[in-house]
């Protein structure tokens, strides 16, 4: 599930329980539904919408409380228990700061309240993103070395080598990845900064011949982004996104662990073919 659709069932989940239910959110139950730990959601949340989470549900229940002041006979002493304030003094105050006038006064007076609408997430961007924890796994695979600029030229056709030499055949039937898929990553040459090394390699538990690179990627929670399109094209401009869009505006802290590249079985060619990107970030609430 996309993260904007899990943020959607999170503000559906607010409203429900300020206006139906009339309980207090749950951060267990946020927790859950996001996916990650409430701390580390609302990081992303606050990054994602300019305001806190905190804040939203303040701005929901204030302006809450003034359509029940307008449209209904209940005593300030009621309305302010029922969304969470400890007194009428505490919520004539947060509402005076909220409206600019007291609960007495919106009521007697015919004067326009502040509101601050229920907020709709778009499901769609132009990359769909979402979370996803994910435990250690073992990859393997063959590397080639390159010079920084090469990349480009290089690693298409150490992909299109090994297709021919059978070798991507063999990485495929040993996959035990679900969904099933080969990975591309990146490591940073000891010997000489200005080498690139890149693997090709797949998520597996057998023993394997012919391999020259062996790695085991630890526990972490994942940025997990689709691209979609033949590649390379498709992942090279999901990178492109990535640095000039996605991490100026999400500066989560980078987990320890490369940053890996997916690609689905299927026809590489085709234009809804799917790769991703996948990003290792700390979960900063735990």
């Amino acid at each position: 599930m996309e993260w904007n659709e899990k943020l959607q069932m999170i503000l559906d989940y607010v409203e429900n329980h300020l206006q139906r239910k009339q309980e207090p959110i749950d951060p267990k139950e946020v927790s859950q539904i996001a996916g990650c730990s409430f701390g580390f959601f609302q990081k992303v949340f606050s990054y994602m919408n300019d305001i806190s989470f905190s804040e939203y549900i303040r701005f929901r229940k204030l302006t809450l409380a003034g359509y029940d002041l307008k449209s209904t006979e209940k005593k300030v002493i009621d309305i302010s228990y029922q969304y969470g304030y400890d007194s009428p003094t505490s919520f004539t105050k947060a509402f005076q700061q909220f409206h600019g006038i007291t609960p007495k006064e919106a009521r007697e007076k015919d004067v326009k309240l502040r509101v601050v609408p229920k907020m709709q997430v778009s499901i769609r961007q132009q990359y769909s993103w979402r979370l996803e924890q994910k435990p250690a796994f073992r990859l393997v695979g063959k590397s080639i070395i390159c010079s920084a600029g090469e990349q480009h030229q290089k690693i298409p056709e150490f992909w299109s080598d090994c297709q021919k030499n059978g070798f991507f055949s063999q990485l495929v039937s040993i996959d035990k990845g679900a969904p099933k898929g080969l990975f591309g990553l990146f490591h940073s040459e000891k010997s000489r900064v200005d080498k690139l090394q890149y693997s090709i390699m797949v998520m597996t538990d057998e023993d394997v011949l012919n391999v020259d690179c062996e790695m085991w990627i630890p526990e972490a929670l994942w940025a997990v982004f689709d691209c979609r399109g033949p590649v390379p094209e498709a992942i090279q401009n999901g990178w492109k996104y990535l640095q000039q869009e996605w991490i100026m505006k999400y500066p989560f802290q980078h987990a320890d662990g490369p940053e890996l590249e997916w690609y689905s079985n299927g026809n590489s060619f085709d234009e809804h073919y799917l790769s991703q990107i996948w990003i290792p970030i700390i979960d900063e609430g735990k």
